[in-house]
């Protein structure tokens, strides 16, 4: 499967499990859903062989929210079997939580509670560069979460200890939980700012396939001494048109109505 069509599996599968157990955060799951098909699909060093391999890469999803993105990415690709998605999640007692849960194959921690992800991703790379392991740590960041001044502090944390094993990626699809990110906290000039904390930084279309191909892959290979920043420009609600750009798609499930709308549009079979 190329990453386009892994991707639009992703997204089928979020909207499917938005609509069934009446969960929300479908916007963010649809507006990641590239960079993570990309990453699972081409860069990520990791199968569920590997799981546990100390030498594997680690990506942590510090958007934990949009949970379903990563789940559905995961179950594509093997971790578990999708009826396990499909009756756990949200269940009772099931790990499958509404928010990512380090107790499912493949994911790496917990996630939800915004601001924490990126400083356990230094820990993480610090780690490997002090015990030579040849990994790469990826963290995917939401744009509003970086209203917390906890990532900041990893910011300047990652480049004092030159982890250039660290590739940090925003998802900035400009629109968070009250409103769009330029009228709740302006991160404008985002790009810049992580140059001023002396990452290496490249900005990129979130939803090109291509080009976050040859960027990722350009970011794990190098070790020039610095953490890497993509800056993926996305669309919240990518793929399905009454739902991009909208706020309402933080928080709405899609009714029946919707659905049917939607796996059309998304060219399900």
């Amino acid at each position: 499967m190329d990453s386009a069509s892994f991707a639009n599996a992703m997204r089928l599968r979020a909207l499917e499990l938005c609509h069934l157990k009446r969960t929300s955060h479908i916007g963010g799951a649809f507006s990641a859903a590239d960079i993570l098909a990309v990453l699972y699909n081409e860069v990520l060093d990791i199968a569920p062989e590997t799981a546990h391999s100390p030498t594997r890469d680690r990506l942590f999803y510090s958007k934990g929210h949009a949970c379903t993105a990563l789940y559905a990415a995961l179950e594509l690709r093997g971790f578990f079997e999708p009826h396990e998605l499909s009756e756990g999640f949200t269940a009772d007692g099931s790990y499958f939580t509404s928010h990512i849960n380090h107790r499912i194959p493949g994911v790496e921690l917990s996630t939800g509670s915004l601001g924490h992800a990126l400083g356990v991703s230094c820990g993480v790379a610090l780690a490997g560069l002090r015990r030579n392991i040849p990994y790469t740590v990826f963290t995917i960041l939401s744009d509003g979460e970086l209203d917390e001044g906890s990532n900041w502090e990893a910011i300047l944390f990652a480049a004092h200890q030159k982890l250039d094993n660290l590739v940090a990626i925003v998802d900035y699809n400009k629109i968070q939980s009250f409103g769009s990110v330029a009228q709740v906290m302006n991160l404008e000039p985002l790009a810049d700012k992580f140059r001023a904390f002396n990452w290496i930084v490249h900005e990129v279309d979130g939803h090109d396939i291509e080009a976050l191909s040859k960027t990722l892959a350009a970011a794990k290979a190098d070790r020039s001494g610095a953490p890497k920043c993509i800056v993926g420009h996305t669309v919240k609600g990518k793929g399905v048109s009454f739902m991009e750009q909208e706020l309402a798609w933080h928080y709405r499930s899609p009714g029946s109505e919707d659905y049917e709308k939607a796996r059309i549009e998304l060219g399900a079979k």
